[in-house]
């Protein structure tokens, strides 16, 4: 079974920055697009960023352009979302997935992360 680990979450003030990663149990991690979403209080989980297997595709959502960056190290079987510019409705769960294949969109998305908790403070 497939686990897929996130960390690096926590409290930062407005404007502050956060890099969460992502890492999984799989040797073939490289075979699979992977991707963050998010869940605020009270609202439905959305598309955050996502990138290829080899990581030379990626979008965003809109929301996040030009602040966040996401990115991959297959070596360390790890994804990472790198986080500047962080505002009070960035605050949720963020969760990493698997996609069912190394290239985007991302789709049958069956391998979850636990997910972090990130809150921005005002």
């Amino acid at each position: 079974q497939v686990q897929l680990v996130e960390s690096g979450g926590g409290l930062v003030q407005a404007g502050g920055s956060l890099r969460l990663s992502c890492t999984s149990s799989a040797r073939t991690f490289s075979l699979y697009a992977m991707g963050w979403f998010r869940r605020a209080p009270g609202k439905e989980r959305e598309f955050v960023a996502a990138i290829s297997g080899s990581g030379g595709t990626i979008t965003y959502a809109d929301s996040v352009k030009g602040r966040f960056t996401i990115s991959r190290d297959n070596h360390k079987k790890t994804v990472y979302l790198q986080m500047n510019s962080l505002k009070p409705e960035d605050t949720a769960v963020y969760y990493c997935a698997r996609g069912s294949s190394g290239s985007l969109p991302l789709n049958k998305l069956e391998v979850w992360g636990q997910g972090t908790l990130v809150t921005v403070s005002s």
